[in-house]
Parts: C-alpha cells; structure tokens; sequence
C-alpha cells in the first residue's frame, strides 16, 4: 500500500494540533487541503482514521499511521544530521509519571537539550497509563510501571520508587491511635493524585482495608504532599518529601514498610541516534537519582 509521506504528515499534524485549522496553520496549507489529504488516506486504507471530535482524535485504525509518521520525521531528522545538512528542531513527544517528572527526569532532557538542538512535548500521565500512548503513537517514549514492551518496542529497567504512608500528627492521633488498623484505613480520609492513583488503596488492602476510604483529588505534585502535611488526609509520599516532618514531629509515619513502584523506559525499536540519545541520558539519570532505588 502506498501511504504519500505529504498524507501521514498532515495526519499526525492533525492530531497533535487538535483542530484542522490549526494542523492547517502548521503546515502551510489551507483546512480545506487538511481535509482533502485525511481524506485520501483514508481512502487508502479503506477506513476512518480521524475522529472529527473537539480535539480531533486518531482511530484505532489511524493510530498506527501517526506513529508511522512520527517514525519517519525521526528518521528523516537523524538522515539530515548524519550528512551535515539544516534540520528543524525535532519534537520528541515523551510520557513521564508526576512523581518522576518532579524528582529525577528533568535533568535527562536537560542533558540531551545540552547537546542537540530538540523540543519536549511531555505528558504526564500515571505510570500504569503512560504505556497506552505509546500503543496509540501519541509518544516516542515514556516511563511506565508496565514490564513487557508494547508492541514495537523495547524496555528496560530504571529502578523502583518507594512510597511510605504518611500523617499529619493531629490527623494521626485522631484517625490512628491504634495505628493502621483495619477499621482505621476504612474511615480514615485519604488523598490520591488522581482518579487513577491506586497507590493508597493498595497500602490499606495490605493492611486488611476491604471497603474504601472518603478520599480527596489533589493533582499537582507539591500540593499533594501539602495537603497531607495540613492534616486533609494520609497519603503516600517519597523521600525528601517528608523525613524533615518526621524529624520535627509534624507528620507520622503509619507503618514500616511502604510500596515499591517499579519504573521501565519503553521506547520505539528504531534505530535513532537521537533517541538512543535521549534513552542514555534518562537511565543515567535514573541511575544516580536518590528517587529510585
């Protein structure tokens, strides 16, 4: 099947863009060529690839088109290197957990920025999430909790994150005089991240919770940790969020032991020296990082 590189590119525009206008704008084009290229490719392909929703979105069949044309924008930037010619800055789309986001990953991308002329594009997304827009082509890369490559990719290893469960002392005294019992986890307020952090329920299943606990949506990293530290409800926290509190006497730790989140760097199985770049400069800092473990 021929797939015209003009077609895959206006796709992908498309999708990172959001509306037609604006993958429009980007190109150069009229909306109306926008239109007349998604079009003809899906006419290629005998099926819709472009959800025409606010953002537009890939289909499950449109998916493998955009990442195919982000691999070959990849490929066609390392070409341009390798013989000496102008190349625009590449956009390497990469998908990173909050708490890795916050701790130990900025200093890989300033470490790549250090040496090649490159733009971001990061999603934040919870690390048993960040796999899926690998699946979907949305990211080059991403740091996820999930062991066994997506198809079309490679993972390795970067460390493990560990969580302890933490209180602010009056909470604690209130909610904990007997410490992390049972009954304790099951009234006792809570604070995720997000509609997604499993994180807290898991420590209560591990300490005998069966119903759920009242439970507030903080999303933002710093005010997460300080929402525990003002006693709105018990969470999980790394190090260097709380052992000052512990020291002075203002939080609590529940328990000894904590959760372990073990972190994988998944990226395409492309021969690039840029993201080959990319992916030394993320496992050395993994790997000096006070974070992981």
């Amino acid at each position: 099947m021929d797939l015209p590189l003009d077609q895959l590119r206006t796709l992908a525009a498309a999708v990172d863009a959001g509306t037609l206008d604006r993958a429009a704008a980007q190109l150069g084009i009229t909306p109306s060529a926008v239109s007349q290229r998604i079009r003809a490719i899906e006419q290629r392909v005998g099926r819709v690839v472009l959800r025409r929703t606010k953002p537009v979105r890939a289909t499950e069949a449109g998916e493998p088109l955009v990442r195919l044309a982000r691999q070959l924008a990849l490929l066609e930037h390392d070409t341009r290197v390798a013989l000496g010619e102008e190349a625009a800055a590449p956009r390497i789309p990469l998908a990173v957990n909050a708490d890795s986001l916050i701790t130990w990953f900025l200093p890989a991308l300033g470490a790549v920025a250090a040496q090649r002329d490159v733009t971001f594009d990061i999603r934040r997304e919870d690390q048993e999430r960040t796999a899926q827009l690998l699946e979907q082509g949305s990211v080059m890369a991403a740091v996820t909790s999930q062991r066994t490559p997506v198809a079309g990719c490679v993972s390795s290893p970067l460390g493990r994150m560990r969580y302890v469960a933490v209180a602010e002392r009056a909470f604690a005294e209130r909610w904990f005089a007997d410490g992390p019992t049972r009954a304790a986890l099951e009234r006792a307020p809570i604070v995720d991240f997000d509609l997604h952090d499993t994180l807290q329920a898991a420590f209560a299943r591990r300490h005998g919770a069966r119903a759920e606990a009242p439970r507030h949506i903080i999303s933002a990293s710093a005010e997460y940790a300080e929402a525990i530290r003002m006693g709105l409800g018990w969470g999980m926290l790394l190090p260097g969020q709380y052992e000052a509190g512990v020291a002075d006497g203002s939080l609590v730790q529940l328990a000894d032991d904590g959760i372990e989140v073990p972190l994988h760097w998944q990226r395409w199985n492309l021969a690039s020296p840029l993201l080959d770049l990319v992916t030394d400069a993320v496992r050395e800092a993994a790997r000096t990082s006070a974070a992981l473990v």
